[in-house]
């Protein structure tokens, strides 16, 4: 095999991206996005060396759901660890990505699209349904998703996270949001907003979504990618 032993799965994180959608109290949906722009520009710098060396700092500005995201179990709970208290065997682990491609939006898909024979103990599992080609597009945000007994099916085979090309794990119609309440209540993390899973059918891989270890945090971007096996 020629190439990377590396898929990004990760959506680039810039200025303007597309962010997180709230509903306001009137009922009205607003978009929070990302905003990058110089703190210091190489040109600014310049005299601080006198004139032998120039160096950029960049600032950023974003509420921490935002991109390819990692969910702590405080993000859901109060009493829940936060991301500065995930250790990094619960962010590295060996994956599986299964192939749900070809649902509706709003499509609850249930347990029998499970794969009944695969073993998923400890196992990242990543639910490819092939919903990042929508990203930047309002149609990204009407999207298929694991129904609740399917969630129950999964942390009774055992799974160690849980990741999905969608922006939520959860129907964001159904204010009980069952999928956070169950995984991150087993202390399972969850990963939104991947991308590049069709990479990953067949395949065997390590999954890594390590965040900064960032106190009193709930959730926040990482950078997901996987490593493949059998690479040469």
């Amino acid at each position: 095999m020629s190439g990377s032993p590396y898929v990004d799965l990760s959506h680039v994180f810039e200025d303007g991206m597309p962010g997180l959608r709230l509903q306001g109290a009137d009922g009205t949906r607003i978009e929070y996005s990302a905003r990058v722009f110089p703190f210091l520009t190489h040109e600014q710098s310049r005299p601080r060396y006198a004139d032998q060396a120039e160096f950029a700092i960049t600032e950023i500005h974003f509420r921490t759901s935002i991109g390819t995201v990692l969910d702590a179990p405080y993000h859901r709970y109060p009493a829940g660890r936060d991301i500065s208290e995930l250790r990094l065997e619960e962010v590295i682990l060996p994956g599986v990505a299964l192939d749900l491609r070809g649902r509706r939006p709003h499509e609850a898909v249930g347990p029998a699209a499970l794969p009944p024979d695969l073993d998923l103990t400890g196992k990242a599992v990543l639910l490819n349904f092939g919903w990042d080609v929508h990203w930047g597009e309002n149609a990204y945000h009407a999207f298929p998703f694991l129904a609740a007994d399917a969630i129950d099916a999964l942390i009774d085979r055992g799974v160690a996270l849980v990741g999905v090309d969608t922006p939520n794990v959860d129907d964001t119609r159904d204010p009980r949001r069952p999928a956070h309440t169950r995984l991150l209540r087993q202390e399972i993390p969850i990963v939104e907003n991947l991308t590049h899973l069709d990479a990953l059918l067949g395949r065997h891989f390590r999954f890594f979504a390590v965040p900064w270890r960032a106190k009193g945090v709930a959730a926040l971007p990482v950078r997901a990618f996987a490593e493949l096996d059998g690479w040469l």
